[in-house]
């Protein structure tokens, strides 16, 4: 899809992070998307507007380093759903309800929006976050445990599970 197209209006910086340089972009009512340079499903950004001092793009930053850095477990952003279906959009909703520290399965999203057959589909939407992090899609994995899926690679999957099990770890 061309992003591009469909978000003329959008502003972009591109921020560090301990997995790699991410792709802030922020609309008129908030957030707007997160990708990590590089992954599965990044956007055609080439018309947004640089804004490295817009206020929303530099909170985000703020809290994906008190993230990473373990100071930070709920993000308090405004998110602007630009994109996605109203499915994709339940099912992205339903992702920011999964407790720091802690893991769900694609058939458990599918159960909690109603959609028990989609599972799927559940998948497929969960690949198309455009919030990296910031709505946790990395918390999701198959139902034996194993690590399937994640639009920023599995290696980004594996340090985000890993972070967040040291740090609840900690807390306990």
């Amino acid at each position: 899809m061309n992003h591009s197209a469909l978000l003329p209006h959008l502003v972009q910086t591109v921020r560090p992070s301990p997995l790699g340089p991410v792709l802030l972009a922020a609309g008129p009512q908030g957030l707007s998307g997160i990708w990590f340079v590089g992954q599965q499903h990044f956007p055609d950004n080439t018309a947004w507007r640089d804004d490295d001092a817009h206020p929303v793009l530099h909170a985000a930053h703020q809290q994906l380093q008190a993230y990473f850095e373990g100071n930070l477990q709920t993000f308090a952003l405004p998110l602007q759903f630009m994109v996605g279906t109203p499915f994709q959009h339940a099912v992205w909703r339903a992702l920011q309800d999964i407790p720091f520290g802690h893991t769900t399965t694609y058939g458990d999203i599918a159960q909690r929006i109603g959609k028990p057959q989609a599972v799927r589909a559940v998948g497929a939407a969960i690949g198309r976050n455009p919030w990296s992090v910031v709505v946790p899609c990395h918390r999701v994995v198959g139902a034996n445990g194993s690590l399937t899926g994640y639009a920023g690679g599995l290696d980004r999957k594996t340090h985000l599970l890993a972070l967040e099990a040291r740090l609840n770890s900690r807390i306990q």
